[in-house]
């Protein structure tokens, strides 16, 4: 401890601090008095002058709080808030919880500099205190009687006087009244229930006049109203003399600032103002006491120095003159006496009368002041209340030596004697008191005291008393010399006058001072001689017993001291050395004592813990006859009383399960004998105990909260059940035998008769227990309650996996019922369980257990996959899974029901290691032979005949696939042919990073009549990978959902015997249709037992080709300097690389020789020289020819496939959704010898198809182009760009793309970003361009420069003009929406702009220079997940309006669990019948949505249509036969509606009454 913090704690610097404060107030306040001559003269200079006298007797409190306790004080407001404190005259209102909240107060006003103006309103009667009363009324504070009749006009009077005040003023108000106690807060709440007002929880009723009046007389000088809610940090109930002994405490403050026009006028509303403040405030202390913290951000100000100044300067005045008196006393040598005081009590002597008649006023008195407690060791000090036993005075009560007691003799010793005359003292009272101190001494007893009782009734009947003091002085001489303080004098004790009351308090004082002196000096003296007992625990002869009892004394002691926890602590430092001891007895190092805890165990009767102590089990500990679980028994009540007092009760239940666990090892390690099932009763017994004993000390509520703490012995007490039930026979069918039933007897002996405190309890535990093992159904019904409660426990705490083990034993309690049926939910669900989290050994105990089940309730399905399962897994012996192999092999050997056929999957029997084709490359031409090699490990323990293997193949065929020649083929296949599969799949459900990724591509329908876009979507080729069930590799105990796929090409593979481990097969097949054949399905059939891999993967595939004709020219001869003339009406281009060379064969097809070739181009002919070739020569050579499509024309189709001329003949295949799009090409061919031109056709693949799309974010606009790679080429990207061919200034084009190179590969896309701005209107339409060079991605370059590849499109009336945004709200009362629910579905339609030239249509009207339109939403769910309840679409009226808002409310019931994506909104323009359009005849005007009526009645019926029947549906088709007009709908062009809702997803949980639980994945 440091010297300031001694110094902190010292009395003599208390007192020193309030001699600084009184005599500097009283200074103070004289010099007030002289500054009234100033109230006439210059009533502000007044004023100034007072508020730092004010502030100089202040901050001295301030400066206690700040600099001597250090106390912290964090703010909890906004910047605004905190920026306006200190500038402004304001009304604080504050809460009257804490002893020191005002000092608090003060501390904030001295921050912020307002210490010296603060006001308050104060109780008449602290005018009349000396300092504070006089400080305040030269402060011109505002003082009442606290009777509002009497203080209406001197209130009013005081408040209307500060209106001129000077400085800024705070005006701290208490508006409780009164500090909070509970008393005073149980009748504020009664008065409160009776006035109707609301209760708090922890402020009293606010008194509302004197707000109200001072708000009313202050308005116009006071801003605002700030209310400050307090509280401190850690719970803590901090006071004055905490802060004296310099005891830190931390402050949080809420502060919020009320300007003062937003308090009513009215009395009686802003007193209601008032009420509401206060519901806040208690909100806000709610909310602290469960976060800790009050919301806001926090600050704290700086404490400033002039408080620590101006009490040094005061301290420096005032001290230095006692200091030097002070000095003067030591060195003249004069005595110096030093108060203090303390308490305690013990033994009286003396005049036996005269303490009866004292003693109620002293037992009354001596406990009601606290004493502060230190104790030895750096122990922290503790307020305690004495209480106090006195006995009259006997030698042999007192001490002797070697007494272990604390608790049997007196600590102090009083001598109580009423003597006034010399004689009579000389006579008795002196003898008397010779003897009395000769027997403390003889016992060495330093502790006593002498009271010598004065009356002045029987001096005055006395003629010839001496003074006062004689007998006192004489008391004094002959037995305190050289103690005086330990004889005092009580005058008068049973007159109530204000002597006799000092001469008490001082009486008292002294009292409990040598009280708590002897106290103390005893108990260390008891500690010391209980630690020397304990270090001789290794010597012969130490009893723990003995020592147990010592250490339990001190316990007791400070149990009665209330001071629990460390009474806690002796029991657990006695728990702690005998655990140590049981441990180190089984490690072989035994102590002798503890063979009498080896006893067998004869009673089983459980833990007691309704008794604070169980006297019967103390005696036997004292007589060391105790057994171990009595000891245990014994310690832990104990241990359970004392957590209870310190209101501890899931403590006790957590001691509690570790108790039982700890006691069951000690009795193994110390080899006690203990009948069978004697254990599982005292376990079970005690669980329940404890679960009775908390369950009496807490509410549901709380039971309920904290069921985490409990359930452990709930399961435990269920386990130890069920063993009883097994070893007494009462879960077997045939039920218990005679074995059974005499074991039973003599458990029920071992538990005596049942105590007492329990005897009229209904559901006592020995009761449950003696019911549950008196018959089966009985039995049944307690564990069966005791499990479900247990699964119910575990699982509202998350502990699932604990669940799950508690059903797996109701499960085998089921089995041995012969309920299956029963059996088979928990089996499932732990095994589930298991699978999910990843234990193997779990799961194969459990799927045998549940093939039992599953083979019992005749399942055979189910219970062939659990044997497929359980054959393959290697946790098993060899001959458990040799017999489930059998189980198998047995069925598919039976011919009962030849059209039956079991489906089981492929991994539990075998699994694909690896695939092979030959030839390599798995390319094979039409006719030709190709072998597919199988790799397959079989997981059976025996060799398995099977009697077909098969694949099914998926053949699939593409446009231009004919195109495909081998040498094509080859280029895009791998290499070696072979096709590795995972080589040992998990047991488990696979994480979501290993699943494949995926494989999506683009799909586009047309229109057969115009080719116009009907379809447009993306499809993932590797679905059947993505979206199979997770647990389906291991989880196959419900029934199989493998399909088989039926299809005409199949390759098979006939009676096959698999050996454990690696087998090859091998499949043949020949060529037949040129195609693509996908390897989809592997199958192995064992009669009616067929084992299916639905799905192969990776892909295996292989291609077979036929090779096309080719175009062959063969001239009788070739002279030197014959040439071809290849010509073209289009742009066509004619690669020839400098080494490319034309070979020459001969007739029988030997190549004769090879030249060079010279080819010369120009943009429409391209001439190739050929050489020299004799007659029927044939000369080869091959030409690389690009055909670059210029520009497209701005239309649809040439924007989508990205070629020029119209007149070129273009083949869509676009349908297939990856294809290119193709361009075919007349080439004339005109050579020497011949005088016809020879016309071929070639067909060029565009390798590119360009989509954009306008992209919007509220009112912002982006373009996105996608440039997708068709071809199996990469190409290079650069020099993107995006241009206006409108020209228009006002729009401008941001791209966002960073890189100015892209790289695309093959089947992939790039796409390019663009942000539209525009400055004040924006255009109608956006004409854009976008090019992009490009080139091959490979090393090899061409020869010829590339034009850039352009698309042209157009974008019209792209700004947005409409916000959707749609809001599903659950049923009232309710969290989240259920399924089945009615849930409120809110659009909201919102217009964003005014009147534009897009609006004039025929759609738009005028009333009253106010323009509107009329729009049709429509509530769309493609995705079935919502069903709307009513109608799903309506007409409505929109102003042409900036921010104009229509909201439309429906209802919608959710159809699936899960988060749920909001319903779709759409909107269109609704054009009335009466439109210029809708007069034509064109089918396109009429209405073909039968969601919408034909009326003349107005908006109102039209936006009350709901959908059509069908015959309605007829009667407007023959109205449209009668040439009628019909309103219709015209879709917004895409951008101008934008739906803030997209995306949204709404959660759905299924409601409690499913049983099937249906869950939309979106």
């Amino acid at each position: 401890m440091g010297l300031l913090a001694f110094l902190k704690t010292q009395f003599v610097v208390h007192l020193l601090i309030g001699f600084v404060f009184v005599v500097s107030g009283l200074i103070i306040n004289f010099i007030q008095l002289c500054t009234l001559v100033l109230w006439p003269v210059n009533k502000q200079l007044y004023r100034r002058l007072n508020c730092r006298l004010a502030y100089s007797l202040w901050s001295q409190l301030v400066m206690l709080l700040e600099w001597w306790s250090r106390t912290e004080c964090t703010l909890f407001t906004d910047q605004a808030t905190v920026r306006r404190l200190g500038k402004e005259h304001a009304v604080i209102i504050l809460n009257h919880n804490f002893e020191i909240d005002f000092l608090c107060g003060w501390t904030m006003c001295e921050r912020f500099g307002v210490l010296g103006s603060s006001k308050v309103l104060a109780k008449r009667e602290l005018l009349c205190v000396p300092v504070i009363g006089w400080t305040w009324y030269f402060l011109e504070i505002v003082f009442c009687r606290r009777r509002w009749e009497e203080d209406r006009d001197t209130v009013v009077r005081g408040l209307q006087r500060l209106a001129d005040y000077p400085e800024y003023m705070w005006f701290l108000l208490y508006c409780e009244g009164t500090r909070f106690t509970e008393q005073k807060h149980r009748v504020s709440m009664e008065v409160a229930v009776s006035k109707g007002l609301p209760v708090l929880k922890y402020h009293l009723l606010p008194r509302t006049k004197g707000f109200t009046t001072a708000v009313q007389c202050l308005r116009g000088t006071v801003a605002a109203v700030y209310d400050v809610t307090l509280n401190f940090r850690g719970n803590k109930n901090p006071s004055l003399l905490g802060i004296l002994y310099g005891k830190k405490y931390e402050a949080d403050m809420c502060v919020r600032r009320f300007p003062l026009e937003e308090i009513p006028l009215d009395e009686k509303e802003a007193a209601q103002w008032l009420h509401k403040l206060y519901q806040e405030k208690d909100a806000l202390q709610e909310m602290y006491s469960q976060e800790g913290v009050f919301p806001g951000q926090q600050f704290q100000p700086a404490r400033r120095p002039w408080t620590l100044l101006n009490f040094l300067f005061w301290a420096t005045v005032l001290l230095s003159p006692l200091l030097s008196f002070a000095v003067g006393v030591f060195a003249s040598g004069s005595p110096l006496s030093i108060l203090t005081f303390l308490g305690f009590v013990g033994a009286g002597a003396g005049d036996q009368n005269l303490f009866t008649s004292l003693y109620p006023t002293l037992s009354q008195q001596l406990p009601r002041e606290p004493m502060e407690w230190r104790r030895s060791y750096g122990r922290a000090p503790r307020m305690i209340h004495l209480e106090s036993n006195f006995v009259q005075f006997k030698e042999e009560l007192l001490a002797k030596e070697g007494n272990k007691a604390l608790l049997t003799f007196p600590f102090l010793h009083v001598y109580w004697a009423e003597c006034c005359d010399t004689e009579v003292y000389k006579a008795t009272v002196k003898d008397d008191l010779t003897k009395w101190q000769n027997a403390l001494k003889a016992h060495s007893s330093a502790d006593w005291l002498i009271v010598l009782v004065e009356n002045d009734a029987k001096k005055k009947n006395k003629t010839n008393i001496l003074p006062r003091t004689s007998i006192v002085d004489k008391i004094r001489n002959d037995f305190c010399n050289k103690q005086s303080d330990r004889c005092v004098v009580l005058s008068d004790p049973l007159k109530d006058s204000s002597r006799t009351q000092e001469s008490w308090n001082a009486f008292l004082t002294k009292l409990r001072t040598l009280l708590l002196m002897s106290f103390t000096k005893n108990l260390g003296k008891f500690e010391d001689d209980m630690r020397t007992l304990r270090e001789k625990r290794t010597e012969p002869g130490w009893s723990f017993c003995e020592y147990f009892m010592v250490q339990e004394e001190l316990a007791f002691v400070f149990e009665m001291l209330q001071q629990f926890e460390d009474a806690l602590v002796q029991y657990d430092e006695l728990d702690a050395l005998f655990s140590q001891y049981v441990v180190n007895f089984g490690a072989g190092d035994g102590a002798n004592w503890l063979t009498f805890f080896c006893q067998p165990v004869k009673s089983w009767n459980g833990l007691i813990l309704r008794k604070p102590i169980d006297m019967e089990k103390r005696e036997l500990i004292q007589r060391q006859e105790a057994t171990l679980l009595e000891l245990r028994s014994y310690l832990f009540s104990r241990q359970c009383t004392l957590l209870l007092f310190l209101q501890r009760p899931w403590e006790v239940a957590q001691r509690a399960l570790e108790l039982l666990h700890s006691c069951v090892q000690e009795l193994q390690l110390l080899e006690v004998s203990v009948p069978p099932g004697a254990l599982d009763c005292w376990v079970f017994l005690s669980c329940l105990e404890v679960l009775q004993r908390i369950e009496g000390c807490c509410d549901r509520a709380h039971l309920d909260a904290n069921s985490a703490h409990t359930v452990g012995l709930w399961s435990y007490a269920t386990e130890k059940l069920k063993s009883l039930g097994y070893l007494c026979g009462l879960v077997s069918e045939k039920g218990p035998n005679s074995e059974d039933l005499n074991r039973t007897v003599d458990l029920l002996a071992g538990l005596g008769a049942e105590r007492p405190e329990t005897a009229n309890t209904a559901q006592s535990p020995y009761k449950k227990l003696k019911e549950a093992l008196s018959s089966v159904e009985a039995f049944e019904k307690h564990y069966l309650e005791l499990s479900h409660a247990a699964i119910e426990m575990y699982t509202s705490v998350g502990r699932i996996r604990s669940a799950k083990f508690v059903g797996k034993d109701l499960a085998e309690f089921y089995m041995r019922k012969k309920s299956p049926q029963k059996a088979e939910v928990y089996l499932q669900g732990a095994l589930k369980n298991y699978l999910a989290e990843g234990w193997a050994l779990p799961v194969t105990h459990t799927r045998k257990q549940l093939a039992e089940c599953q083979k019992h309730l005749g399942q055979i399905e189910n219970y062939l996959q659990s044997s497929s399962l359980l054959a393959s897994d290697r946790h098993l012996t060899e001959d458990e899974r040799k017999y489930f192999c059998q189980e198998i092999l047995s069925f598919a050997n039976q011919t009962d029901s030849p059209g039956h056929r079991v489906v089981l999957p492929m991994h539990s029997f075998a699994q694909l290691r690896d695939l092979r084709f030959t030839p390599s490359n798995a390319v094979v031409h039409v006719g030709g032979v190709l072998s597919v090699e199988m790799t397959v490990c079989s997981q059976m323990p025996v060799p398995v005949h099977v009697e077909q293997i098969a694949i099914n193949v998926h053949f699939s065929i593409e446009k231009n696939n004919y195109r495909k020649t081998a040498e094509w083929l080859t280029k895009h296949k791998t290499s070696n042919g072979i096709i590795h599969f995972a080589t040992e799949p998990s047991p488990f459900p696979a994480s979501p990073n290993s699943l494949p990724a995926l494989e999506l591509y683009e799909m586009f329908e047309r229109s057969p009549s115009d080719n116009s876009l009907t379809t447009t979507g993306i499809i993932c080729r590797n679905v059947h990978m993505l979206l199979r069930r997770q647990e389906s590799s291991t989880s196959l105990e419900t029934p199989s959902t493998v399909a088989l796929e039926d299809g005409a090409h199949v390759l098979k593979c006939s009676s096959v015997t698999l050996q454990p481990g690696a087998n090859t097969v091998t499949f043949r097949t020949q060529a037949k249709e040129p195609g693509t054949y996908t390897l989809r399905q592997l199958c192995a059939s064992l009669g009616p037992v067929w084992f299916v891999l639905p799905h192969i993967y990776p892909l295996a595939q292989y291609d077979v080709y036929s090779q096309e004709p080719q175009l062959l020219v063969e001239p009788l001869a070739v002279k030197n300097g014959d040439s071809l003339q290849l010509s073209n009406t289009e742009a066509m281009l004619i690669l020839c690389h400098a080494d490319s060379r034309a070979v020459i064969y001969s007739n029988t097809r030997e190549k004769a020789s090879d030249a060079s070739l010279r080819v010369h181009s120009s943009d429409k002919v391209t001439s190739i020289s050929l050489p020299a070739a004799p007659a029927y020569h044939v000369i080869e050579f091959e030409l690389e020819v690009l055909s670059l499509p210029s520009a497209p024309a701005a239309g649809e189709e040439s924007s989508r496939l990205g070629v020029t001329e119209p007149q070129r003949k273009q083949k869509d295949t676009q349908k297939a959704g990856h294809c290119m799009a193709t361009i075919d090409h007349k080439v004339s061919i005109d050579c020497p010898w011949s005088i016809y031109s020879t016309v071929i056709a070639l067909t060029f693949s565009v390798p590119f198809r360009t989509t954009h799309a306008l992209l919007s974010a509220g009112t912002r606009k982006y373009v996105q182009v996608c440039v997708q790679n068709l071809s199996e080429l990469d190409f290079q990207l650069s020099g993107s760009d995006l241009v206006d061919t409108r020209g228009s200034t006002g729009l401008q084009l941001t791209p966002l793309n960073t890189e100015s190179q892209q790289r695309v590969r093959s089947r992939q896309s790039v796409s390019f970003v663009w942000e539209l701005t525009w400055a004040q209107e924006p255009p109608p339409s956006l004409r854009g361009r976008f090019s992009v060079g490009f080139c091959p991605a490979s090393e090899e370059r061409l020869s010829v420069s590339l034009k850039p590849y352009t698309y042209d499109f157009q974008v019209e009336n792209f700004f947005t003009l409409y916000n959707v945004k749609a809001e599903i709200l659950p049923p009232a009362g309710t969290e989240h929406c259920r399924t089945g629910s009615l849930c409120s579905l809110a659009v909201s339609i919102t217009r964003l702009s005014d009147l534009l030239e897009v609006d004039r249509d025929e759609a738009l009207t005028e009333s009253d220079q106010c323009f509107s339109t009329k729009l049709m939403y429509e509530v769309v769910d493609n995705s079935s997940n919502w069903a709307v309840c009513g109608k799903s679409s309506g007409v409505i009226c929109m102003p042409v309006a900036a921010q104009a808002t229509h909201r439309v409310h429906m209802e919608v019931v959710p159809l699936f669990a899960g988060h749920l994506p909001l319903p779709d909104i759409r909107l269109f323009k609704y054009l009335p019948h009466h439109s210029a359009h809708s007069a034509q005849p064109d089918a396109d005007s009429w209405i073909e949505n039968d969601s919408l009526s034909v009326d003349k009645h107005g908006d109102e019926q039209l936006d009350g249509g709901g959908s059509r029947s069908r015959g309605s549906g007829h009667s407007a088709s023959s109205s449209e036969h009668q040439g009628l007009p019909m309103p219709r709908l015209q879709a917004l062009p895409p951008g101008q509606v934008f739906n803030s809702g997209a995306g949204t997803q709404v959660l759905v949980i299924p409601s409690k009454d499913d049983h099937v639980l249906e869950v939309s994945v979106t």
